[in-house]
Order: C-alpha cells, then structure tokens, then sequence
C-alpha cells in the first residue's frame, strides 16, 4: 500500500534553499499490531500534510508484513522537530514505540526546486530514501 508524495506548503523559501528530507523505517515485532499502526500512520501523514514547514510527505506500508516507510521533506530541522513533538504525532509515537522491532530515521538536504513536483515524480526521492536506511541498518 502506498500513499504517494503530495507536495503541500507553499513551495519553500527563496531560490537554492535547501530542504530537509526525512525518511524512516519501522518495523513492527509483530504483524499483528499493522492494522492500527496503519491508522496511526494515516493520522500522522495527515497532520504532516498541514503542519508548518512541510513541503512533501509520502506513506508505504506493507502490513503483512509489518514494515511501514515515510518520506517527508520540511523547510527546516525546526519545522521537522515542531511536527514530531506536537500531538497526536508526540502521543502515538510514544504509544507505539514498544511495538516496534527496529525504528531507523534518516535525514539530509536536498534543494527545494529538486523536490518531486507531484506522485508520478517521487521514485528518485524514494530510492535515496531508502539506500541511505539500508546503509544505516548495515544491510
């Protein structure tokens, strides 16, 4: 199942800024638990779509198997912080951190104008994505 990458915001700030992208990994230690860790997810992606300092989000799940991916792109670290900490993303984090097996988060900068513009565009971002968790977890 995939949410595609929405470019929401207004588009960033002036020209050569770069935004921070954010993509993470969960991987549940049960399958059991993906139902409601979807409807988690789907709660969160929504308040990213509005929150802030987003400038794209993006959801991959694959529930039967219990592992769940986001991609984000955010003005700032600031704006990125802001959103984690403020509920019902603070809320549900803490409620589902002792379902998770594994939880990798990476970041880095990217230009603004490089962002993908609409869902057909996001695979390069995705690839990135997930070639710098997959370098992280060691794999």
């Amino acid at each position: 199942m995939e949410i595609p990458w929405t470019r929401v915001g207004g588009g960033g700030s002036a020209d050569g800024a770069d935004a921070v992208v954010m993509a993470s990994r969960f991987e549940l230690a049960s399958a059991w638990r993906s139902p409601v860790f979807l409807l988690h997810s789907l709660r969160l992606w929504r308040q990213a779509r509005r929150a802030p300092g987003a400038l794209g989000v993006a959801l991959r799940a694959a529930p039967l198997s219990g592992v769940f991916w986001t991609l984000s792109a955010w003005q700032d670290r600031a704006a990125l912080a802001r959103y984690a900490r403020t509920d019902p993303h603070g809320r549900v984090l803490a409620a589902v951190r002792p379902w998770t097996r594994s939880a990798d988060f990476v970041y880095w900068e990217t230009p603004i104008g490089g962002l993908p513009a609409g869902p057909g565009d996001a695979g390069a971002l995705w690839e990135e994505g997930e070639r710098r968790v997959s370098a992280r977890r060691g794999a």
